[in-house]
């Protein structure tokens, strides 16, 4: 029986989402039409639109519904003159100067907010950021549905999230708007989504977001992150005092209540990888946009983490749906592949070293 740790890549459809979106196969109409067919898409459209604003705390502010945080964050990145860190996610990253500095512990310093991009959450090491008020714009993508917060206190511009992160489908995501922000269309058009972007409207993903968020705001109130984020630290605590010279990225940070990126100099991240898949486990080894590309992660070696050490690195990202037993048949699974690894290496049991 296989176990999934790598919920940071993608999350499992939830059931209510399958539902939603099976609802959604039956609405024929075009939403831009007038006729009631048409109307009837409309207004599951706008009642969408109105879930995923109040599981954002977005009430009042502009949702413009997109194909994920990617190209939410070309359409408010795209026209330049932005700055971020280079802990960022590529699609972020792709539009702005990478500059703004980033401690040992992965938080990063904004000089000017209204400039700046700013993810709330990493998605290879979980660590957290304080936005600073007015800040242009930020990542929501991983901390959504994971930790608590609210668009419209975060005092920012625009911010990003993608529906399969939290047990949506692939392929929709929204961009959340301060109201009355103007913004050039990326996608022209019929002028949908209030002129910003046209193309007729993706209503079976966006009941599918929808339903998502409802979800995932219903878990987060019920305190089962909490749960999570003691399992995490459990599963960390066995791994290190397994291999108490590895380093745990971020360890010191506020993180996401489900990550752990774990560098065990020597030991590259893909064979880990390999090795726990072959035993029956998904793990990453960083972001899975960059999976199968053989380097350091930019991530970790902004956070002055040598090469050998960021290309050790692993990532181990738990879901609510997984019970004491599944982690712990993880941990042993990976303490056999690190004792042979560490056998055939001549690495001494209780080394220590700089991480």
């Amino acid at each position: 029986m296989r176990t999934y740790l790598d919920w940071n890549a993608t999350t499992p459809l939830r059931p209510e989402v399958k539902a939603a979106m099976s609802e959604a196969m039956e609405i024929a109409g075009n939403p831009s039409s007038v006729h009631s067919e048409g109307r009837a898409a409309k207004m599951a459209l706008e009642r969408a639109r109105e879930q995923v604003a109040a599981a954002l705390g977005a009430e009042g502010a502009d949702v413009v519904f997109t194909s994920g945080a990617t190209e939410a964050a070309a359409m408010v990145l795209g026209q330049g003159g932005f700055r971020c860190a280079p802990v960022e996610h590529s699609a972020v990253k792709a539009w702005c100067d990478a500059t703004l500095p980033v401690d040992r512990d992965g938080v990063v310093t904004v000089d000017d907010p209204t400039t700046a991009s700013l993810q709330l959450a990493n998605n290879e090491t979980g660590v957290m950021q304080d936005l600073p008020q007015g800040l242009h714009s930020s990542d929501l993508t991983q901390a959504f549905g994971k930790v608590p917060f609210a668009f419209n206190w975060l005092g920012i511009t625009a911010g990003f999230v993608s529906a399969h992160k939290l047990g949506g489908p692939k392929g929709i995501g929204a961009l959340i708007l301060k109201k009355g922000t103007e913004l050039p269309a990326l996608i022209r058009g019929g002028g949908q989504e209030q002129g910003r972007r046209g193309g007729t409207e993706n209503l079976i993903g966006i009941l599918g977001i929808a339903a998502a968020a409802t979800a995932a705001q219903r878990d987060l109130d019920s305190g089962m992150w909490a749960e999570v984020e003691a399992r995490r630290d459990a599963l960390e605590a066995r791994l290190l005092d397994v291999a108490p010279q590895a380093v745990i990225a971020g360890k010191w940070a506020r993180r996401l209540p489900n990550t752990t990126c774990l560098l065990t100099s020597g030991w590259k991240g893909e064979t880990q990888v390999m090795q726990m898949d072959l035993a029956g486990f998904a793990i990453s080894a960083g972001s899975a946009c960059s999976s199968g590309k053989v380097r350091a992660s930019g991530t970790l070696q902004a956070m002055g983490f040598d090469d050998q050490l960021s290309q050790s690195a692993v990532r181990i990202s738990i879901s609510p749906a997984l019970d004491d037993d599944q982690i712990n048949r993880f941990a042993d699974a990976w303490e056999k592949a690190y004792s042979r690894w560490r056998d055939r290496n001549g690495v001494p049991m209780r080394a220590t070293e700089e991480g």
